[in-house]
């Protein structure tokens, strides 16, 4: 696609768990458990007015799902503010300090004092119905690796409390995440294409890292990415998994928003009327179905209700991403907003073992041939996707509703609650405002003094060429290889890092593990001589667990050749086949055992005394 011409803006929100003594508002250890929890306590949470009268759209959307939560927690690790039932304590002055130094990297405007804002929650995640996040810096902006990359804000927040499991309407928590410190660094809108968005997200997150005050390991770092088109509206799309992940999550998302644009086009071509609202109870034609899922309801009483959709034709069943039809997007809704597990459509009619008859009966009950049917065992509940149902089919007339959406592994995204609206936030009434003191902003300098070009200046000046340095600054083996060329001095800096970038890719592509400690003894025995680096990759495949580098190239043959040795061999080759031959003869019959050196400082020996 050619998201110039289509106006692709994205945003992003990068959060990042900091690595801290303590909890954000308490004096919790930061550490997540599997253990049994001492206790468990039972809640329901509900919605206030703002202090100017409003009520946040999001929050109204999480309490009409009914749900109580059970939240689970420890006597030594957790406290009472994470309960919910004592006042927050101030702020942990180290979160606080890391914040500065990730604006400081960015270029932001500290505010002059920081107040702690309630941002209301109330998916269950949070026991107080909010999270407490603080804005600390502004209007950031720097240029790393080429890339001009805004931030809008920079904000110090408590993380939510981990989701266990469901069960029904009791949804469980526990409370060890809640409360760990969080940076999140909002970007300003960036008309970058998918793949560099990808770049930018990695760029911020390792700056952040670059403090070494951010956690490491799954889970620590959260992506949310913003998504909007020219025509369109501006998408969240909440926990991208991956980085890898995000081109394809913008891609998905354009190619929907394009094709919701479609549809709304044909619908004004067609001239369809705006859905009327309401149902027509089509639960007699169904008596004697086949259909298991209408089976399924009226055995439990239930109730079979059909929607009129006038226009829809084939435009409930159009593709708006891979594998996810106008009618899915329907059915997201119907499970957002209630307990109902989905829905049927007419394009997709007959079918799930609705017979064409039965078809043929609703259109002549409704007068229509394009409808939506719902079923469920409440009809109250049915009724209620009844009116989900046609608010998104008016929508639909509109084009792109704005939505927060979940990324799904795939990369394509689903419906998870309407937009937040202005009355989110509120000022926490429980902490005075935070000054950030002279001694503070002179830490938060020291820590923010690694930049990232630099880390990678550093790896080219070892001789690693721009683009290795590159790789190895995004890959998992940073650290080792700083350790490795500290402690093997014999082996050139550039031979380490293809090792780990692209050896020890290729043999993870067999599905061959390559550990640090393998590498390690195959590095240690490179460095003494004893092996050649042609034999490093079969070495590093044929290694047995426990077994180390010199064992496994004993066992395979692959020790390196004595000089003497060497010189021995090319001198018979240089008779053999001639000197022009002599090196690629030699490293194809010796290869591994061979050093390509030894063979090279041989061959000029023995052609320079004849």
């Amino acid at each position: 696609m050619d998201y110039r011409s289509l106006g692709l803006k994205t945003g992003l929100e990068i959060h990042i768990q900091l690595n801290t003594r303590r909890k954000l508002f308490c004096e919790c250890p930061p550490v997540l458990r599997d253990d049994e929890p001492h206790f468990r306590v039972t809640r329901r949470l509900y919605v206030a007015l703002s202090e100017l009268g409003a009520v946040d759209p999001a929050a109204v959307w999480e309490v009409r799902k009914r749900r109580i939560y059970v939240y689970e927690g420890y006597r030594d690790t957790t406290c009472l503010v994470e309960l919910d039932e004592e006042p927050p304590h101030l702020p942990d002055e180290e979160a606080l300090t890391t914040a500065v130094a990730v604006a400081k990297m960015f270029n932001a405007k500290l505010y002059d004092e920081i107040y702690v804002m309630r941002k209301i929650v109330v998916d269950g995640s949070n026991t107080s119905g909010f999270q407490r996040t603080m804005l600390v810096a502004h209007d950031g902006r720097a240029k790393i690796l080429g890339y001009e990359i805004g931030v809008d804000t920079i904000a110090l927040e408590e993380d939510a409390a981990r989701k266990i499991k469901e069960e029904g309407k009791y949804v469980y928590y526990r409370l060890d995440r809640l409360g760990i410190p969080l940076v999140e660094i909002s970007t300003s809108p960036m008309e970058y294409d998918p793949q560099q968005v990808e770049e930018v997200a990695w760029i911020i997150g390792y700056s952040v890292k670059l403090t070494g005050r951010a956690k490491r390991g799954l889970g620590t770092v959260r992506q949310d990415v913003n998504v909007s088109i020219a025509g369109g509206a501006k998408t969240e799309i909440k926990g991208v998994p991956k980085l890898e992940l995000i081109p394809k999550v913008i891609e998905y998302e354009v190619l929907r928003q394009v094709n919701l644009l479609k549809i709304r086009d044909e619908l004004k071509n067609r001239g369809a009327p705006l859905p009327e609202g309401g149902y027509v109870d089509v639960t007699d034609l169904f008596g004697n179905t086949k259909s298991k899922i209408l089976r399924r309801a009226l055995d439990a009483g239930g109730v079979v209700y059909a929607v009129k959709a006038p226009g829809f034709q084939k435009l409930l069943g159009f593709e708006l991403q891979p594998g996810r039809r106008f009618g899915t997007e329907l059915a997201d809704y119907v499970r957002a907003w209630t307990e109902l597990g989905g829905l049927m459509h007419s394009d997709e009619l007959p079918g799930y073992g609705v017979t064409a008859d039965e078809v043929r009966a609703v259109e002549q009950r409704l007068g229509a041939s394009s409808f939506v049917l719902l079923s469920g065992s409440s009809p109250k509940e049915v009724e209620e996707a009844v009116d989900v149902v046609v608010q998104r089919l008016r929508q639909a007339f509109e084009g792109v509703p704005e939505e927060t959406r979940a990324a799904n592994p795939d990369g394509t995204t689903r419906f998870m609650r309407p937009r937040p609206g202005a009355a989110r936030m509120y000022p926490e009434t429980d902490l005075p405002p935070v000054r950030i003191t002279v001694e503070i902003e002179r830490r938060a300098e020291q820590i923010a003094s690694r930049s990232l070009e630099a880390e990678i200046e550093k790896i080219t000046s070892l001789g690693v060429n721009k683009d290795m340095a590159t790789r190895l600054v995004k890959s998992p083996w940073l650290e080792h290889f700083e350790e490795f060329v500290e402690k093997y001095k014999r082996v050139p800096p550039v031979q380490i890092a293809s090792i780990l970038l692209n050896t020890a890719r290729a043999l993870a592509r067999e599905g061959v593990e390559v550990t640090p400690e393998k590498i390690d003894s195959v590095l240690s025995e490179l460095d003494k001589g004893n092996i050649t680096k042609e034999a490093v990759e079969e070495v590093l495949r044929a290694m047995k667990e426990g077994e180390g580098a010199l064992d496994a190239a004993k066992r395979l043959g692959l020790l390196r050749m004595p000089y003497e040795e060497v010189r021995r061999v090319v001198e018979q080759l240089i008779k053999e086949v001639g000197p022009d031959k002599a090196l690629k003869e030699a490293m194809r019959r010796y290869r591994g055992r061979a050093d390509a050196g030894d063979v090279m400082r041989a061959l000029k020996e023995l052609t320079s005394q004849s």
